[in-house]
């Protein structure tokens, strides 16, 4: 039987940045994903944005984390030659009825130890001539990123500590055992021992938990599953920031961000749904139009072109507050040698390095 003394679950940007923590570590670490490459799923199907900590509630993990493994993710793409750009963003308050709201987003990010602008409508039109808003506030420290191109530094590294990835490997079986974990791989019988696991399988890792004999079934939650569409620009976009509304119940409202190249694109939206569909539905675009016209009216008709969808881990359900991050160690499952790892959602490609170090703080 093959041994390994770390076995991480799952190669999206989370668990590779765990796999690189612990290889660099000296420890030596296997990759298993069930995909037929690294990043396929929720990693490579989210705006690329590199978040600032302004939404998520004081002292939480995804505070916390987003706020920390910000600067550093903006301190490894600067050392690894990643493609990214500080671009900054502008939260915009549409009419006099959201002033509050605005506020509120102020005083919340700067609990967080973010400080936000305040711009009147006049400050905010020097910026973005293009928008219609009553005020706005500026996030400064907002970025873009190649979320590829940081994945593959964070491989690179994680090869040079010795670890290794193996695709097309999803976990079928695992059993808990006095010194470690059993597991089985594409439906094969037990194969491969692992003194410590890390599930880190995004999408699947309650699935993966449940496949756990004897772990607490308490302990694991729902999965629930949340569809976005992206829909990009046809021509050029007259802003050089990400623009983003206010929340709506479910997620950040259709915003604009822009790739590395100035390309525009809008989303997502919120789609509550029973299965992974990664199809985009042409027709949602007419429901695009009107949210966005309230900051842009200048928005062509039939402007807006299907681009690509992504699904959100959550683990609350419709009508629930989005649960902060899940990084469960032994002190919370009482299973020495796991941490697992549910809802990393966003912000959680700008955690990663900070969540990996978080990972790494419960396996010394």
């Amino acid at each position: 039987m093959d041994r390994v003394e770390v076995l991480v679950i799952g190669a999206g940007v989370v668990g590779l940045a765990i796999a690189r923590a612990l290889a660099q570590r000296g420890r030596e670490v296997l990759i298993l994903e069930a995909a037929e490459r690294f990043g396929s799923g929720v990693s490579s199907r989210n705006s690329e944005v590199i978040h600032a900590g302004i939404y998520y509630p004081r002292g939480s993990l995804k505070a916390r984390l987003c706020v920390a493994g910000r600067e550093l993710l903006y301190a490894f793409c600067r050392e690894h030659g990643v493609a990214h750009r500080r671009c900054g963003k502008l939260i915009v308050a549409s009419d006099a009825t959201q002033l509050a709201e605005l506020e509120r987003i102020r005083a919340a990010a700067l609990a967080n130890g973010v400080a936000l602008s305040s711009l009147g409508r006049a400050d905010a039109l020097g910026l973005e001539p293009e928008l219609r808003c009553a005020a706005a506030l500026h996030s400064p420290l907002t970025g873009i990123i190649d979320a590829h191109a940081y994945m593959l530094a964070l491989l690179g590294e994680a090869e040079s500590g010795g670890a290794l990835l193996v695709c097309h490997s999803a976990v079928t079986r695992l059993e808990l055992q006095s010194d470690g974990f059993l597991i089985a791989v594409n439906g094969a019988s037990a194969s491969l021992h692992a003194r410590t696991l890390v599930n880190s399988a995004g999408l699947s890792a309650p699935q993966v938990a449940r496949l756990m004999e004897a772990f607490p079934a308490e302990r694991i939650p729902t999965a629930y599953l949340v569809k976005g569409s992206y829909f990009t620009l046809a021509g050029r976009t007259p802003f050089g920031r990400l623009i983003y509304p206010l929340p709506v119940p479910g997620g950040l409202g259709v915003h604009l961000t822009l790739d590395l190249a100035g390309r525009a694109r809008f989303g997502p939206d919120v789609e509550w749904v029973g299965e992974l569909d990664y199809t985009v539905d042409a027709g949602r675009a007419a429901s695009f139009y009107g949210p966005i016209r309230a900051w842009w009216p200048a928005l062509p008709d039939g402007a807006l072109e299907p681009a690509y969808a992504g699904i959100r881990p959550r683990i609350t359900g419709p009508g629930e507050p989005a649960a902060d991050f899940r990084i469960d160690g032994e002190a919370t499952h009482g299973v020495r040698g796991l941490v697992q790892l549910f809802g990393i959602e966003s912000p959680g490609l700008t955690s990663s390095l900070a969540i990996a170090e978080h990972v790494a703080a419960l396996l010394s």
